[in-house]
C-alpha cells in the first residue's frame, strides 16, 4: 500500500494499518508529512506551531510503543485554542504570543493515550470567531477556508496530516470542511469534552475533527470521546436508508448555480435510498436567532474580563460580537434557553423517522476574498440543537469542493457515521489537493 501511494496520502486509517504491520515507521510517516508541509504550506500557512524536530522525535517515541493502539504513531493538527503542554496555545491571537498551558486539554490527553501524538497547533480565527486568520483555502489561495477551525481544515486538505482537531459553535468545522473538500464531523454536544480549550459560548462549543474519509473521523472521534458515545469503527448499514432532505434553510439564501452540485448527490442516493424533501415548519423559521442570542450572550460573559483590559487587541468583528451580547438582557437569554429546549424536544421528534437528514453545508463554494470566513447559516440549526452533523464532500463547482451535510438527533452518532459512510461510498469525490 505505502509503495502506490505517496505516504503522506496515506487515509488516517491506512497509516495506522501500515504502521501496525510494519510496512512503515512513524518517522518514515512523519517525514513524508513534514516534506509535504515545506513543499505546500508557504501557500496555505495552515500552522501556527510545526517544529520538525518536535515532530521527529514524537514519531521516534512512538515507534518505540509495543502492540497496538488506534492512533499509535500518527500526528494530529490541533486547533490553537486547546490547551497542549508541549506547544504554544495562542488562540490566534498577539494577547497569547508564547502562552504555554501547564496541562494538556483532556481530550489531548486521550490522543496520547491512543498512541499519538500532536503534530502542531493549527491555525485559528482570534477566540474562534469571524476575523480571518492567516490560512488560505489549499483550492484555490485567494479564498477563504472558512473558520474558525481554518488551519486544520486546510491542513487535512493539502496532505500535512490524515487528521485534525477543531471546535464548533455555529459552523466552524462544517464550514471549513466544505470549504477544502474533506470530511468535517461535530458531534453530539458534549461528546468530547471541551475543557482545556478557550471558552466562547458553553451552551454550543463542540470539539470535532477533520479527516479525509468517514472511517477516518470514526477512528478520531472514538478516540477523543467520553467511552460509548463514538464507537470508533463504522457499522455498515444493511437495507435502504430513508433519509429526510432538507434543501435550504429560511433565514439564508444559498447560491443556486452552485448548489446544483448538491442537488446532484441527492439525486444519486435517491437511486438507493428513500429519500423525503421536508421544510422547517413556520414555527421554527426564526430559529436561528434563538442560538445568536444565546451564543452572544454567553460569549459577552465569558470575554468580558478579556476585551475589558484588551478591546484595542482584539479585532473589530469580535469587539462588534461581544458589544452586542452585553446589549442582550438576562430575560431574553432565559427566554431563549427555554425556546431552545422546546426546539431540540420539537426537531428530535420531528425526524425520528429518519436514519438522517440531509441539507446543504454552505451557501455555495469557498467565497472570494479573505476577509470574511463565509457565511455559517447552514450549520446554525444543528448547532442550536447540539445534534451531530458531518460534512460529506461530494462534488465540484468551478473548481471548488462542494460538500453535503448530515445531521440526526443527538447521541445517534454511530448511526449518523453509518449512514455518512453509506453514502460516501456512493458519492466518490476527488480529494487531496
Amino acid at each position: 500500500m505505502t509503495r502506490e501511494i505517496a505516504r503522506y496520502a496515506l487515509t488516517l486509517v491506512e497509516a495506522a494499518e501500515a504502521l501496525d504491520e510494519g510496512d512503515m515507521t512513524a518517522g518514515e510517516l512523519a517525514d513524508a508529512q513534514l516534506a509535504r508541509v515545506v513543499a505546500t504550506d508557504a501557500a496555505v500557512e495552515a500552522w501556527t506551531a510545526c517544529d520538525p524536530q518536535y515532530v521527529r522525535g514524537e514519531a521516534l517515541r512512538c515507534d518505540g510503543i509495543r502492540g497496538r493502539a488506534a492512533l499509535r504513531g500518527i500526528g494530529i493538527g490541533v486547533k490553537d485554542i486547546i490547551d497542549t503542554v508541549d506547544l504554544p496555545t495562542t488562540m490566534g491571537s498577539p494577547i497569547y504570543d508564547g502562552y504555554r498551558p501547564g496541562h494538556d486539554a483532556p481530550c489531548i490527553a486521550r490522543l496520547k493515550a491512543h498512541g499519538g501524538f500532536v503534530f502542531g497547533k493549527t491555525v485559528t480565527t482570534p477566540f474562534a470567531f469571524l476575523d480571518p486568520g492567516k490560512t488560505r483555502n489549499p483550492w484555490d489561495p485567494g479564498r477563504t477556508p472558512g473558520g474558525s477551525s481554518s488551519g486544520s481544515a486546510a491542513a487535512v486538505a493539502v496532505g500535512h496530516v490524515a487528521g485534525a482537531i477543531g471546535t464548533q459553535n455555529n459552523g466552524s468545522v462544517i464550514r471549513p470542511a466544505a470549504f477544502c473538500g474533506v470530511v468535517g464531523y461535530k458531534p453530539t454536544l458534549h461528546a468530547i469534552p471541551y475543557a482545556g480549550a478557550h471558552p466562547f459560548s458553553e451552551t454550543f462549543d463542540t470539539v470535532g475533527t477533520f479527516t479525509r474519509t468517514v472511517e477516518d473521523a470514526a477512528r478520531l472521534a472514538g478516540v477523543l470521546a467520553d467511552a460509548g458515545l463514538v464507537s470508533g469503527t463504522i457499522t455498515p448499514r444493511a437495507g435502504r436508508p430513508r433519509l429526510a432532505y432538507l434543501g435550504d434553510f429560511p433565514w439564508t439564501v444559498l447560491d443556486c448555480d452552485a448548489d446544483a452540485v448538491v442537488e446532484s448527490a441527492v439525486t444519486t442516493l435517491r437511486a438507493h435510498a428513500d429519500v423525503v424533501a421536508i421544510d422547517i415548519p413556520p414555527a421554527w423559521r426564526g430559529a436561528n436567532t434563538l442560538h445568536r442570542t444565546i451564543m452572544l450572550f454567553e460569549a459577552a460573559r465569558n470575554l468580558r474580563e478579556l476585551q475589558g483590559r484588551e478591546r484595542h487587541r482584539l479585532p473589530p468583528l469580535l469587539n462588534g460580537a461581544l458589544d452586542e451580547g452585553r446589549n442582550v438582557t438576562q430575560a431574553a437569554y432565559d427566554d431563549a434557553r427555554s425556546a431552545r429546549e422546546e426546539a431540540i424536544a420539537f426537531f428530535t421528534q420531528w425526524v425520528a423517522g429518519f436514519d438522517a437528514i440531509l441539507a446543504p453545508s454552505a451557501l455555495g463554494p469557498a467565497p472570494w476574498g479573505l476577509g470574511s470566513t463565509g457565511d455559517p447559516a447552514c450549520c446554525t440549526l444543528w448547532s442550536l440543537l447540539g445534534f451531530p452533523a458531518l460534512n460529506l464532500p461530494v462534488g465540484h463547482f468551478g473548481g471548488l469542493p462542494m460538500g453535503l451535510q448530515l445531521a440526526a438527533p443527538q447521541g445517534r452518532d454511530d448511526s449518523l457515521l453509518s449512514v455518512a459512510a453509506w453514502c460516501e461510498a456512493r458519492l466518490p469525490f476527488r480529494g487531496l489537493v
